[in-house]
Protein backbone atom coordinates (compact mmCIF):
# COMPACT_ATOMS: atom_id res chain seq x y z
CA UNK A 1 0.00 0.00 0.00
CA UNK A 2 1.54 3.32 -1.06
CA UNK A 3 2.11 5.89 1.65
CA UNK A 4 -0.08 8.81 0.67
CA UNK A 5 -0.09 12.26 2.23
CA UNK A 6 -3.32 13.30 3.96
CA UNK A 7 -4.53 16.67 5.15
CA UNK A 8 -4.79 16.68 8.93
CA UNK A 9 -7.60 18.77 10.36
CA UNK A 10 -8.63 20.34 13.64
CA UNK A 11 -11.83 19.71 15.62
CA UNK A 12 -13.70 22.02 13.19
CA UNK A 13 -12.51 20.05 10.11
CA UNK A 14 -10.18 22.87 9.04
CA UNK A 15 -6.87 21.84 7.45
CA UNK A 16 -3.93 22.46 9.78
CA UNK A 17 -1.21 20.49 8.00
CA UNK A 18 -0.27 17.33 6.14
CA UNK A 19 1.21 14.02 7.24
CA UNK A 20 1.95 10.60 5.78
CA UNK A 21 -0.95 8.13 5.89
CA UNK A 22 0.96 5.81 8.20
CA UNK A 23 1.61 8.67 10.66
CA UNK A 24 -2.00 9.88 10.55
CA UNK A 25 -3.29 6.43 11.47
CA UNK A 26 -0.52 5.57 13.96
CA UNK A 27 -0.89 8.87 15.82
CA UNK A 28 -4.71 8.99 15.63
CA UNK A 29 -4.76 12.37 13.89
CA UNK A 30 -8.01 13.82 12.56
CA UNK A 31 -8.40 13.56 8.80
CA UNK A 32 -11.10 13.31 6.12
CA UNK A 33 -12.95 10.50 4.33
CA UNK A 34 -16.10 9.75 2.36
CA UNK A 35 -18.47 6.80 2.35
CA UNK A 36 -20.89 6.22 -0.53
CA UNK A 37 -23.96 3.99 -0.12
CA UNK A 38 -25.03 2.70 -3.53
CA UNK A 39 -28.62 1.45 -3.69
CA UNK A 40 -30.19 -0.31 -6.61
CA UNK A 41 -33.68 0.44 -7.82
CA UNK A 42 -35.39 -2.17 -5.66
CA UNK A 43 -33.83 -0.72 -2.51
CA UNK A 44 -30.96 -3.09 -1.81
CA UNK A 45 -27.59 -1.71 -0.75
CA UNK A 46 -24.31 -2.85 -2.29
CA UNK A 47 -21.75 -3.70 0.41
CA UNK A 48 -18.10 -4.50 -0.15
CA UNK A 49 -15.91 -6.88 1.80
CA UNK A 50 -12.55 -5.19 2.25
CA UNK A 51 -9.45 -6.90 0.91
CA UNK A 52 -7.19 -8.71 3.36
CA UNK A 53 -4.42 -6.43 2.01
CA UNK A 54 -5.99 -3.32 3.59
CA UNK A 55 -4.09 -1.72 6.48
CA UNK A 56 -7.30 -0.92 8.38
CA UNK A 57 -10.20 -3.34 8.92
CA UNK A 58 -9.07 -6.04 6.45
CA UNK A 59 -11.74 -8.62 5.60
CA UNK A 60 -14.61 -6.63 7.12
CA UNK A 61 -17.80 -5.50 5.37
CA UNK A 62 -18.09 -1.80 4.60
CA UNK A 63 -19.93 0.85 2.59
CA UNK A 64 -20.27 0.44 -1.17
CA UNK A 65 -17.22 2.66 -1.66
CA UNK A 66 -15.14 4.68 0.77
CA UNK A 67 -11.82 6.37 1.00
CA UNK A 68 -9.64 9.19 2.22
CA UNK A 69 -9.51 12.61 0.62
CA UNK A 70 -6.27 13.41 -1.17
CA UNK A 71 -4.40 16.50 0.02
CA UNK A 72 -6.38 19.54 -1.15
CA UNK A 73 -9.29 17.45 -2.46
CA UNK A 74 -12.92 18.36 -1.72
CA UNK A 75 -15.39 15.84 -0.30
CA UNK A 76 -17.61 15.73 -3.42
CA UNK A 77 -14.63 15.16 -5.74
CA UNK A 78 -13.44 12.32 -3.51
CA UNK A 79 -16.89 10.66 -3.57
CA UNK A 80 -16.84 10.71 -7.38
CA UNK A 81 -13.28 9.35 -7.48
CA UNK A 82 -13.88 6.57 -4.93
CA UNK A 83 -16.95 5.07 -6.64
CA UNK A 84 -15.07 5.14 -9.96
CA UNK A 85 -11.86 3.61 -8.55
CA UNK A 86 -13.38 1.01 -6.21
CA UNK A 87 -16.47 -0.22 -8.03
CA UNK A 88 -16.10 1.21 -11.54
CA UNK A 89 -19.17 3.45 -11.27
CA UNK A 90 -18.81 6.71 -13.21
CA UNK A 91 -21.20 9.41 -12.05
CA UNK A 92 -21.71 12.70 -13.92
CA UNK A 93 -22.52 14.63 -10.74
CA UNK A 94 -21.62 14.07 -7.08
CA UNK A 95 -23.92 11.69 -5.24
CA UNK A 96 -26.47 13.03 -2.76
CA UNK A 97 -25.00 14.17 0.56
CA UNK A 98 -26.84 12.48 3.43
CA UNK A 99 -24.98 13.52 6.59
CA UNK A 100 -21.55 14.26 8.00
CA UNK A 101 -20.05 12.35 10.91
CA UNK A 102 -17.64 14.08 13.27
CA UNK A 103 -14.23 12.54 13.84
CA UNK A 104 -14.37 9.93 16.58
CA UNK A 105 -12.81 6.66 17.66
CA UNK A 106 -15.51 4.79 15.70
CA UNK A 107 -14.53 6.54 12.46
CA UNK A 108 -10.78 6.21 13.06
CA UNK A 109 -10.62 9.99 13.69
CA UNK A 110 -12.09 10.68 10.25
CA UNK A 111 -14.60 13.40 9.50
CA UNK A 112 -16.88 11.47 7.11
CA UNK A 113 -19.36 12.77 4.61
CA UNK A 114 -21.81 10.00 3.78
CA UNK A 115 -23.41 9.99 0.34
CA UNK A 116 -26.15 8.07 -1.45
CA UNK A 117 -26.04 7.03 -5.10
CA UNK A 118 -28.29 4.87 -7.24
CA UNK A 119 -27.09 2.23 -9.66
CA UNK A 120 -28.07 -1.31 -10.55
CA UNK A 121 -24.47 -2.13 -11.51
CA UNK A 122 -22.85 -4.30 -12.62
CA UNK A 123 -19.67 -3.16 -10.91
CA UNK A 124 -16.00 -3.77 -11.65
CA UNK A 125 -14.34 -4.23 -8.25
CA UNK A 126 -10.82 -3.01 -7.60
CA UNK A 127 -9.18 -6.23 -6.39
CA UNK A 128 -6.51 -4.45 -4.32
CA UNK A 129 -9.27 -2.81 -2.28
CA UNK A 130 -12.22 -5.21 -2.37
CA UNK A 131 -12.39 -8.98 -1.90
CA UNK A 132 -16.02 -9.22 -3.01
CA UNK A 133 -19.36 -7.45 -2.80
CA UNK A 134 -23.06 -8.14 -2.90
CA UNK A 135 -26.53 -6.60 -2.59
CA UNK A 136 -28.43 -6.74 0.72
CA UNK A 137 -31.81 -5.44 1.81
CA UNK A 138 -31.76 -2.90 4.66
CA UNK A 139 -33.52 -5.46 6.85
CA UNK A 140 -30.83 -8.07 6.12
CA UNK A 141 -28.07 -5.59 6.99
CA UNK A 142 -29.71 -4.57 10.26
CA UNK A 143 -30.22 -8.21 11.30
CA UNK A 144 -26.66 -9.17 10.28
CA UNK A 145 -25.13 -6.31 12.28
CA UNK A 146 -27.23 -7.33 15.26
CA UNK A 147 -26.12 -10.99 14.98
CA UNK A 148 -22.47 -10.50 14.01
CA UNK A 149 -21.30 -6.92 14.59
CA UNK A 150 -17.65 -7.93 14.27
CA UNK A 151 -18.20 -8.68 10.56
CA UNK A 152 -18.40 -4.91 9.89
CA UNK A 153 -16.09 -1.92 10.03
CA UNK A 154 -16.84 0.27 13.05
CA UNK A 155 -17.42 3.32 10.83
CA UNK A 156 -19.99 1.42 8.76
CA UNK A 157 -21.91 0.37 11.89
CA UNK A 158 -22.07 4.03 12.95
CA UNK A 159 -23.07 5.09 9.43
CA UNK A 160 -25.85 2.47 9.30
CA UNK A 161 -27.16 3.43 12.74
CA UNK A 162 -27.16 7.12 11.77
CA UNK A 163 -28.73 6.37 8.40
CA UNK A 164 -31.62 4.48 10.00
CA UNK A 165 -32.14 7.17 12.67
CA UNK A 166 -32.22 9.98 10.11
CA UNK A 167 -35.89 10.70 9.40
CA UNK A 168 -35.32 11.60 5.73
CA UNK A 169 -33.87 8.15 5.08
CA UNK A 170 -36.67 6.14 6.65
CA UNK A 171 -38.94 4.14 4.37
CA UNK A 172 -42.34 5.53 3.53
CA UNK A 173 -45.42 3.31 3.63
CA UNK A 174 -43.33 0.23 4.35
CA UNK A 175 -41.18 0.65 1.22
CA UNK A 176 -37.45 1.17 0.95
CA UNK A 177 -37.63 3.58 -1.98
CA UNK A 178 -34.28 5.20 -2.67
CA UNK A 179 -35.02 6.18 -6.23
CA UNK A 180 -36.29 9.65 -5.30
CA UNK A 181 -33.72 12.44 -5.23
CA UNK A 182 -33.29 14.38 -1.99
Amino acid sequence: MKDEIFDIVDEMDQVIGQRLRCDVHALGLRHRAVHVLVFRQRGELFLQKRSMLKDCSPGLWDSSASGHLDTGEEYDACALREVREEIGLTLSTPPIRLFKLPSSEETGQEFCWVYRAESDGPFVLQVEEIECGDWFSPEEITAWISRNPDDFCSAFKLIWRTFLENKQNRPRRGQWDFTRRA
